[in-house]
């Protein structure tokens, strides 16, 4: 996605990989971008992620590994077991608990994360969330959703590290009241659910880390990886630790998925593609 980037973030982004597709932003806002950039995906499976540098591109196999293995939404998470953040201020964390908390027991979720934009979907949940929000709370607004709508969703554990290039838009007070007022304005709405999808479950996994569930009937299908990126004001670059967003990763319990290279034997889709 490009946000009318004035900084040669587009040209960065051509030159590194030639075949990008790069969709322009109509509107303003994070949501915003995120929504026009999900109506351009054209693979199965979206995998949203910030573009400053932050995310670790090898952790992505560990999020399609829990879609292909049954779960709707695999939601990342930096507080999970395994996870963690070297790029959020006091306030921001004590902010981002109070509001995970919140929609925890106005929901019936065990989230340990809210306010992150590491995630990966089947492309067919945007059916079921229906996103109509052009801010920073579209994160919340989507983990609220999928719960509403009865998908079963998948904690992946996380690292942000300190951003590569740019300054951040998020104004922890601003955007911490406009994701209160969306908890209180989807606690006062209902959403249908789909049919034979029970509560919440816990599941601890035999490898490290924290995997937080509920069980269906979904289908075990893989599909291509469709992705979307959202570019922000500041060229792209690659990270000398970690290898930028092209790297391949080992699912959890073969490895450190959140900072290693792939371990023998790591089960991993054959092909691979972000798409924005």
């Amino acid at each position: 996605m490009d946000g009318n980037s004035t900084d040669d973030t587009v040209k960065v982004a051509r030159e590194l990989w030639p075949s990008v597709k790069v969709v322009g932003q109509r509107g303003k806002g994070k949501g915003d971008a995120l929504i026009t950039g999900f109506a351009a995906c054209t693979g199965e499976i979206i995998v949203m992620v910030d573009a400053d540098g932050s995310a670790d591109g090898n952790e992505i196999v560990s999020y399609v590994s829990a879609l292909v293995g049954g779960a709707d939404f695999a939601k990342g998470s930096r507080f999970a077991n395994g996870g963690g953040t070297d790029d959020m201020t006091p306030v921001r964390k004590l902010g981002n608990r109070v509001l995970c908390s919140l929609v925890n027991q106005k929901f019936g979720a065990r989230y340990t994360d809210l306010c992150y934009g590491y995630n990966a979907f089947w492309k067919r949940v945007l059916d079921d969330i229906a996103l109509d929000c052009a801010g920073f709370e579209v994160e919340t607004l989507m983990n609220i959703r999928v719960v509403k709508a009865g998908l079963k969703v998948q904690e992946i554990p996380s690292h942000e590290f300190v951003r590569i290039h740019g300054t951040s838009n998020l104004r922890a007070v601003r955007d911490g009241l406009r994701v209160l007022k969306v908890i209180l304005h989807e606690r006062g709405s209902r959403r249908r659910k789909r049919p034979g999808r029970p509560a919440w479950r816990s599941h601890r996994p035999r490898a490290a880390g924290k995997s937080l569930e509920h069980r269906s009937g979904t289908d075990h299908r893989a599909g291509r990886l469709g992705g979307h990126l959202r570019l922000h004001r500041g060229p792209l670059g690659r990270h000398p630790r970690r290898g930028g967003l092209g790297g391949r990763a080992v699912p959890p319990g073969a490895g450190n998925p959140g900072r290693g290279g792939p371990q023998p034997g790591a089960a991993a889709p054959a092909r691979q593609a972000l798409r924005g």
